[in-house]
């Protein structure tokens, strides 16, 4: 089985380790067995240390000792990862709960995620990348990210890097561990224990066996449990409870008015007339989350130089979100009841038309004699249209049951002088969504407020409320699978001293297989009486599949002692996409023990993945947004229908989509003047085009774009978009297409900067660590041939790119006990709303561990010791409102325990 290591010319730990590439060996070195390995981004076996590649290593011993739990954690404190796809973005967007990496902030889809060397399955909801949140972490010994390009070894999705999930080798004994993290501040505790076994010596019995089990829980956070939550009135709906109402569209009333009862408020600015309330209260800022995971692993000597190995895993999650209570923005309201009884809820307003049916001339748009649902009865002249939020159903309530599978098996080994590994795996993805409260059955709501039962304006009769009762919805309304198997194999050996450099070139040559299917679908007779209140089309159904075969080969040549030059090129070909090749081309120049110079150049490309080609063709919500044209009255309109309102949006895949491509390009240097002191420069480019993709809510309902974007503004006979658009009567609506397509080009370009010190004394041992990326460039186009948006420093179309990150570790070690802190920071930015500038992110984490006896490990330490809360942001792409959780954390200061034994 092949070894996954560190090279020492390239790594930089981020908890405070330390590089050795230079160091002098001992005087009278013990004897040892030098094995030959395979790094990350090299398909090569080969000495260890006798190569660099750009890579930042994680190892579990001090993840653990950092307090971090999840791959989520772990990652967050990449530098040269741009955002945190995390579990909070599940809340309000059906993303299966899912969390995803980002390198270099080009998008999750183009950073590859292995584990051992191997692909697994996407997440089945979106198809875009692996959930982060699948990986078995009990049994992870380490993680190594590539920060480079790698399609001519890996193929798609390897244009930002790779991270690469290593499991531990040959484990016997057993371990146990149990933690817990408790915030100061409400909400947001966590729980984790696991435990593992093996048993079996693989050089002298032949075989190893073992096994882990994962178990984590965290509580949710609130918006309610968090006071920063009101200084931005993000999520202001103009449906709130009591409803306003209205005949002419651009004048709204309300009963409460201008008092606004139940926590709904007047909009400063506004005519006083009708009221407005927020949702941020209701909404989860960190969602409710239980995972468990185990997996298992074998392997048996077969003779002396093949070892047969088999492994599986399976990892379920299951997160719980909560947001506000269903918003009816479009309920129409007769004056009388079907019985000719007047509606005792009808509002009682003299500037209200008897015989009101629609504002156009010709009441081409009066919906009088229309129905509005299955009960049948009729919209009668005189109506108003009610906008409320259904309070007595409470809070819509969802559960995402993740559960992901993979079994590989491998033969890896040596013959004739090659190194050669083997291997077939079966990868699985399934996602079940299910409503768990606060939906509604929505031809019901509409059928009791047409008819007089349900009060929208105040409290409920018996028979209202029954009705509210009985239109309550719960179940299963959307499922998803996706399967990836895999083929591969590869074989590598030396190939003699071509250039008299003193070490061998080698080659190494591979093949693979894969093939891909995935479904995704509505549960569409449930779907269809709830779409008014989860924005889900009955008709979603997605599905496709494709197959890729591939080639690729590797050369590294020495051609001086201190100079190797490495090519690789890999041949693609899809049944969908027709074929692509992608080379690759690096150096490493180690002029003395003290300095080396790496640098190469490669091309890449990411095939549209079969959920951005197929996925269904769907009209749902925007967020809260204002019309880039109308508001504030382009028109005349009034600004309570055009402004801070949701919009009807067209969501869906392309099958049109082309293939995108990149250009990346690095050069480090690494410099160790002492055995306790490197420093290290890798300079990085990439240059994407095709990128596929949406323009953001923020760049397309931004009036000053509004000329770029109009061809994607699908305006009404009345020039209006469609408020609340899965509630529009009838064929004129207006929408937005966000459809997926070729948007444009992306160039970045900067600097990831590593230290490294070690101090050795008679108190213990001093060592520090600092990871941190500077960009010098991050500019992209909206559509091809399109202006170029500058985004370092800036919030522009989903987010900001920040200038400069950093991690800074300080660890002090004697005998059993350790102590140490890491610096977080992230520089700021100009907001999506200029006027506002995010300030700086800084936090410091606390920790120390005590080893009481062999075997045994107690963890304490301190999350975000300030206390400090996320900086001020007025973004819309996300549901938390008042920070953006992609960036920052809602949690505070919290507290965590953690204790081991192995044994």
């Amino acid at each position: 089985m092949h070894k996954q290591t560190k090279i020492a010319a390239a790594v930089v730990l981020t908890v405070g380790g330390f590089s050795a590439w230079a160091q002098q060996a001992p005087a009278n070195p013990e004897p040892q067995q030098i094995e030959r390995v395979t790094v990350t981004g090299s398909a090569i076996k080969r000495l260890d240390a006798e190569t660099a590649v750009p890579i930042t290593v994680f190892r579990m011993k001090d993840i653990k000792q950092q307090g971090l739990t999840t791959v989520e954690q772990i990652l967050s404190t990449l530098t040269a990862s741009q955002t945190s796809l995390g579990t909070s973005q599940a809340v309000g967007a059906s993303t299966g709960g899912a969390s995803f990496a980002d390198l270099r902030g080009v998008g999750a889809n183009k950073t590859l995620v292995l584990l051992n060397g191997r692909r697994i399955a996407n997440n089945a909801f979106d198809g875009s990348a692996p959930d982060l949140n699948m990986i078995p972490m009990a049994a992870i010994d380490r993680i190594e990210v590539l920060r480079d390009g790698a399609s001519a070894l890996y193929g798609t999705d390897a244009i930002g890097g790779v991270i690469n999930f290593i499991t531990r080798k040959d484990y016997q004994g057993g371990t146990v561990s149990v933690g817990a993290e408790i915030p100061q501040h409400a909400g947001g505790k966590s729980q984790n224990a696991n435990a593992g076994f093996g048993f079996g010596d693989l050089e002298t019995q032949g075989f190893n066996v073992f096994g882990f089990v994962d178990f984590q829980k965290q509580d949710r956070i609130t918006g309610s449990q968090r006071p920063f939550n009101t200084r931005y009135a993000g999520g202001i709906s103009g449906s709130p409870s009591p409803a306003n109402y209205y005949q002419d569209p651009n004048v709204w009333y309300n009963p409460a008015a201008p008092a606004c009862t139940n926590g709904t408020f007047i909009v400063p600015g506004g005519d006083g007339t009708s009221c407005s309330m927020t949702t941020s209260n209701f909404v989860d800022y960190i969602p409710k989350t239980e995972r468990a995971s185990g997996m298992i692993k074998g392997d048996v000597k077969l003779g002396s130089d093949h070892t047969l190995g088999a492994e599986y895993f399976i990892t379920r999650s299951n997160v719980k979100t909560l947001i506000a209570p269903v918003p009816f923005g479009f309920l129409p309201m007769n004056r009388l009841r079907p019985d000719g009884t007047p509606n005792p809820y009808f509002p009682t307003n003299p500037a209200l038309s008897p015989t009101f049916n629609g504002m156009a001339a010709d009441q081409s748009d009066g919906l009088a004699g229309t129905t509005v649902s299955e009960g049948g009865a009729l919209v009668q002249p005189g109506y108003v249209i009610a906008r409320w939020r259904d309070m007595p159903n409470g809070q819509r309530g969802d559960s995402n049951t993740n559960t992901q599978q993979r079994f590989t098996l491998s033969l890896e080994g040596t013959v004739a002088g090659w190194d050669y590994a083997v291997g077939v795996s079966h990868n699985q993805n399934k996602v079940d969504e299910k409503l768990t409260s606060g939906y509604a059955n929505g031809p019901m709501i509409y059928e009791g407020v047409l008819t007089g039962v349900i009060n929208p304006f105040g409290a409920q009769s018996a028979q209202g409320q029954a009705l509210l009762d009985q239109a309550g919805a719960s179940g299963l309304i959307m499922y998803a699978k996706g399967t990836t198997t895999n083929i591969d194999a590869r074989a590598s050996r030396e190939i003699g001293d071509w250039f008299g450099a003193g070490r061998q070139s080698a080659v190494a040559i591979g093949t693979e297989f894969r093939k891909e299917k995935f479904t995704q679908q509505a549960n569409p007779g449930y779907a269809a009486v709830v779409i008014d209140s989860t924005g889900i089309d009955p008709a979603t159904y997605s599905a496709g599949s494709r197959k890729v075969s591939a080639a690729y080969a590797e050369l590294n040549v020495p051609l001086l002692a201190s100079l190797d030059i490495t090519a690789a090129v890999r041949y693609d070909k899809y049944n969908d996409f027709g074929n692509t090749t992608n080379p690759k081309i690096g150096f490493r120049f180690q002029p003395s023990k003290q300095v080396l110079v790496r640098g190469s150049y490669s091309t890449g490309f990411r095939a549209p993945s079969l959920y951005e080609l197929n996925a269904a063709q769907t009209y749902t919500n925007s967020g809260n947004v204002a019309d880039p044209l109308l508001c504030p009255g382009g028109d005349g309109t009034g600004p309570n229908s055009v402004c801070n309102n949701q919009f009807m949006v067209l969501n869906g895949g392309n099958l049109k989509l082309e293939p995108e491509k990149s250009k990346n390009a690095t050069l480090g240097l690494m410099v160790q003047p002492t055995t306790d002191l490197s420093v290290g420069l890798d300079f990085w480019w990439l240059r994407l085009k095709n990128q596929i993709g949406v323009v953001g809510d923020d760049s397309l309902f931004d009036a000053a774009n509004y000329a770029l974007f109009s061809q994607y503004f699908h305006r009404n006979g009345s020039n209006q978009l469609s408020s609340n658009g899965n509630q529009c009567p009838g064929a004129n609506c207006g929408y937005v297409d966000v459809r997926q397509q070729n948007l444009g080009g992306t160039n970045t370009n900067g600097v990831d900067i590593t230290a490294n010190y070690r101090l050795p004394s008679a108190v213990g041992t001093f060592t520090f660590g600092l990871n941190s990326t500077y960009v010098t460039k991050y500019e992209y186009q909206d559509f091809r041939d399109g202006p170029w948006n500058q985004n370092v420093g800036v919030y522009s179309g989903a987010g900001p790119v920040f200038r400069w990150q950093h991690t800074l570790t300080g660890v002090w070690a004697k005998d059993a006990f350790t102590a140490g802190a890491t610096l977080h920071y992230k520089s700021g930015y100009i907001d999506s709303d200029p006027t506002n500038h995010v300030s700086n992110y800084a936090t410091m984490d606390l920790f120390g561990s005590w080893r009481p006896m062999k075997g045994a490990t107690l963890t304490l330490g301190v999350h975000n010791l300030t206390d400090r809360d996320p900086p001020l942001s007025y973004q819309t792409q996300v549901f938390q409102a008042g920070y953006d959780p992609r960036y920052t954390s809602p949690i505070g200061r919290a507290y965590y325990v953690r204790a081991s034994y192995d044994f």
